[in-house]
């Protein structure tokens, strides 16, 4: 059955589904929220849930990043941030928390274009690792030709090639762009890559040997690509559908198995049980994690599109606070609107559809209506 709908007599558009069109179904078997298994593993790493921390300076400082593996996630620290660029970079953000709102993209492109240092690279990512929790650096695919080895020198365990949209056959008329399947072929640590949003996009990016895969497009809360360059990928369809690539390359390679990683919308907690109902194995999280009281944004969120030099499709936005990360992703919970408790609605979604590992909560049954807080 077909899924699009006529736009007008000139133009045809497939529908798609956002992850508050869609809901879990219970089936007819339940289970205690604590026999099941919530774990996660990526290549050579176990931890303890399925949730990554999104590279943003206002999620992950390196300090919330050991504290964030300490709790048994993966914090990916953004190696094109303002930790790499500045030794001190705590009064910058505090700076940035009290900028108006007409002045704050303009200062936050002023305090981006302060060179990358990569010094500060390798100090970043040592202060992980003596720290011994999993070691994750993110760079821009444009700024990885350019500071891929001092990441790779310094230790990193996971190396994340994130973008607002990254494809494996990039073209431009001004420079070499990146070789994605050379690049991650040459590298001895498994690399993260995307995002992306569509199953063609999806199937070449796994052929370049990447080990996991971001699905999302722009940058969660705190982007307005939609408005500046109309341009949207609803998560739910998008997830399907990477899964749905995922299926076909575990055909095609032979078995190989590429994670899934939803990478933006993740904004409750129903939001992860909902993604991973979609197909993903994993969820980063951004707005999540910077309302937490020890989040470097100190209450606001913002992302790289916010510091674009030209043409900025995100801006800094006020998430508050609402616990610490131990609360958010554990609680206990005092709030009844998802924002805490991420691991305790997780479990207790699998225990209520009866499935005991996570990998298999993408079995679920879902049913497709729109949900409307005010009209239950």
């Amino acid at each position: 059955m077909s899924s699009e709908v006529e736009i007008g007599r000139g133009k045809r558009g497939r529908r798609a589904y956002t992850l508050d069109d869609i809901a879990l179904v219970p089936s007819r078997r339940t289970r205690d929220p604590e026999d099941v298994n919530v774990g996660w593993q990526i290549d050579a790493y176990h931890v303890d849930i399925p949730i990554m921390a999104a590279p943003m300076d206002s999620v992950m400082s390196p300090d919330t990043a050991i504290a964030f593996g300490r709790l048994g996630g993966i914090g990916v620290l953004d190696l094109n941030g303002l930790w790499t660029r500045y030794e001190e970079p705590e009064p910058l953000l505090e700076e940035i928390s009290r900028l108006g709102e007409d002045e704050s993209i303009a200062r936050l492109q002023q305090v981006y274009s302060e060179p990358i240092k990569p010094s500060l690279i390798t100090a970043r990512l040592k202060q992980l690792r003596e720290a011994g929790v999993v070691v994750a650096g993110k760079l821009s695919p444009q700024l990885t030709q350019r500071y891929w080895r001092y990441v790779v020198d310094a230790g990193v365990d996971l190396f994340v090639i994130r973008g607002s949209t990254v494809s494996a056959e990039h073209v431009s008329s001004r420079a070499e762009p990146l070789n994605l399947k050379r690049f991650i072929c040459e590298l001895d640590v498994p690399v993260i890559v995307g995002g992306v949003c569509t199953d063609t996009a999806a199937l070449h990016l796994m052929r370049t040997g990447a080990a996991g895969v971001l699905v999302g497009f722009g940058g969660g809360a705190a982007h307005s690509t939609r408005r500046s360059l109309g341009v949207h990928a609803p998560m739910a369809t998008a997830i399907a559908d990477v899964a749905a690539a995922r299926r076909d390359y575990m055909d095609e390679s032979g078995g190989r198995y590429v994670h899934v990683i939803a990478d933006g919308g993740i904004g409750r907690s129903g939001d992860l049980t909902k993604a991973i109902a979609c197909g993903a194995d994993a969820v980063m999280l951004g707005a999540a994690l910077a309302r937490a009281s020890e989040a470097p944004g100190r209450g606001w969120h913002w992302g790289s599109e916010a510091t674009h030099p030209d043409m900025p499709r995100g801006q800094r936005v006020h998430v508050g606070t609402s616990g610490s990360l131990e609360q958010i992703l554990y609680g206990p919970s005092t709030r009844a609107d998802g924002s805490l408790n991420f691991v305790g609605a997780l479990r207790r979604a699998m225990a209520t559809t009866g499935y005991s590992e996570v990998k298999d909560l993408q079995k679920v049954d879902v049913v497709v209506g729109p949900y409307h807080p005010s009209g239950g």
